[in-house]
């Protein structure tokens, strides 16, 4: 119906500050359509990658877009990249999960947070110097689990977890 114009590559760092900005309004769809444009244009900018992913798990309460968030991470460069944002994937779905609610939600929220915990961990040992973002999000996970009371629950989760 529509053809989608192009973005021009000079307009790529101020797109990129947009899509950030709707994101921090709660906006995420409009930030994973300018993300979008952005990698039509470079395919590996590896700032649109990131906030895609991030737009994507934004959406995980209305819209658990899980593989298509997780099949961005092969795209990521650096290997921290991949580790820290696929544990993230984790911790928001099981956000997700926890907020929704329903019959067995915490059991199943509870792997979901615990592989994020896993992942973090991972991330910890091949962080860059000075950079604790996993340590502040593995501390996190772990207060949630605390609050939340959360646990393993029975063998048959209904949510698969990882591929």
């Amino acid at each position: 119906m529509f053809e989608l114009k192009p973005l021009h590559k000079d307009a790529i760092p101020k797109a990129l500050e947009k899509a950030e900005r709707y994101r921090l309004l709660n906006e995420p769809w409009e930030a994973e359509s300018i993300c979008q444009d952005v990698l039509q244009i470079e395919a590996d900018n590896q700032k649109a990658l990131i906030i895609l992913l991030l737009s994507l798990t934004d959406q995980f309460a209305t819209s658990p877009r899980v593989q298509e968030a997780r099949d961005i991470l092969p795209r990521l460069s650096s290997v921290y990249d991949r580790v820290y944002y696929g544990a993230i994937i984790c911790e928001r779905r099981g956000k997700a999960l926890l907020d929704h609610g329903g019959p067995g939600s915490g059991f199943v929220a509870y792997e979901w947070i615990r592989q994020a915990v896993n992942e973090y961990e991972k991330a910890i040992e091949i962080r860059p110097a000075g950079n604790d973002d996993a340590i502040l999000r593995y501390n996190s996970c772990a207060r949630m689990i605390t609050r939340h009371q959360l646990q393993s629950g029975p063998e048959d989760s209904s949510e698969p977890l990882l591929e």
